[in-house]
């Protein structure tokens, strides 16, 4: 009988679990490096680096060249000048290998922004972006990241559209913080 209680227990525990685990506001965001293509062309990404420049917008993405994560893509690509009129830096995150992103970054970020590789899953593990059922993919989440580095956004949605809005609103929001 106990047996079967302690049972149902871990049960219900496993089922009230939120099935939204992404980092949440005010979360240290981990630090990371990864090979990044800029363009067409190869570089180390430090996520230390980058927030010595200012806030951060990391967007995970299951797949470079499916429809959605291409929309999403250009959706970034033509917001990048009011990105960085905010001081911000954009990078993607997908598990696809460098030279898929190299091509990705020519032609569907327009060579506007970077996009990382992430092909052992370890930094999609470590900011809770693994899809739930198919972890050889990033779950559509977008972060973020203040200079201090602490996420000041987490947005989760499987539709590319909003992403762009709820990040750069969100680095707005900062910035307008800093001027006080």
């Amino acid at each position: 009988m106990r047996f079967h209680l302690a049972a149902m227990a871990l049960v219900t525990m496993f089922l009230a679990a939120p099935a939204d685990a992404a980092l949440k506001t005010g979360a240290a965001a981990p630090e990371f490096s990864a090979r990044a293509s800029l363009g067409g062309k190869e570089f180390d990404f430090s996520l230390a680096d980058a927030l010595k420049k200012g806030p951060v917008v990391l967007y995970f993405y299951p797949a470079a060249f499916t429809r959605g994560c291409t929309l999403e893509a250009h959706l970034f690509a033509e917001a990048m000048d009011e990105f960085a009129a905010q001081g911000a830096s954009v990078i993607g995150m997908s598990g696809d290998d460098i030279e898929t992103l190299n091509r990705f970054s020519t032609s569907e970020c327009r060579g506007k922004f970077p996009v990382a590789s992430d092909a052992d899953r370890k930094i999609m593990q470590a900011y809770d972006a693994v899809m739930p059922h198919r972890p050889e993919y990033a779950n559509r989440i977008s972060y973020v990241i203040a200079p201090d580095g602490r996420v000041i956004l987490e947005h989760t949605s499987p539709d590319a559209h909003g992403h762009v809005e709820k990040t750069l609103e969100a680095v707005k929001k900062w910035k307008s913080g800093q001027a006080n």
